[in-house]
């Protein structure tokens, strides 16, 4: 005898953009809202407004006095570098003034640039 298995493997579930930035703007209400802004011609508060963050070099938001550290490092901002950066800002750029620790998980550093992306363009 022979048997005909028709089997089906379970296809991964890859999130879309839409989905990956709704829940980014959750993480960046819950971690990043009460020190930063991200609407065109938004307020700086503890620190600077992020639109338009994506391609600009770090430390040249208009208005905003940033460190040293931060105006020096020459950074051009991207997801590759913000995934890295949001990970442990004061070690990516010794000297920062940010004191915020960081976003550990992978996935939710993903999903909130996916969000800064679509927020901050």
């Amino acid at each position: 005898k022979i048997f005909v298995i028709n089997s089906v493997l379970p296809t991964p579930r890859v999130e879309d953009e839409g989905t990956m930035s709704a829940k980014g703007a959750k993480i960046f209400k819950t971690k990043c809202s009460q020190c930063h802004t991200v609407e065109s011609g938004g307020a700086h508060k503890q620190g600077p407004n992020l639109h338009g963050i994506f391609g600009r070099q770090s430390g040249q938001a208009t208005g905003y006095s940033f460190s040293d550290a931060n105006k020096n490092s020459g950074i051009i901002w991207g997801e590759d570098t913000l995934f890295d950066y949001l990970l442990a800002p004061k070690k990516y750029i010794k000297g920062t003034k940010m004191v915020f620790a960081g976003i550990k998980k992978p996935k939710e550093r993903k999903e909130l640039i996916a969000y800064l992306k679509d927020a901050c363009a």
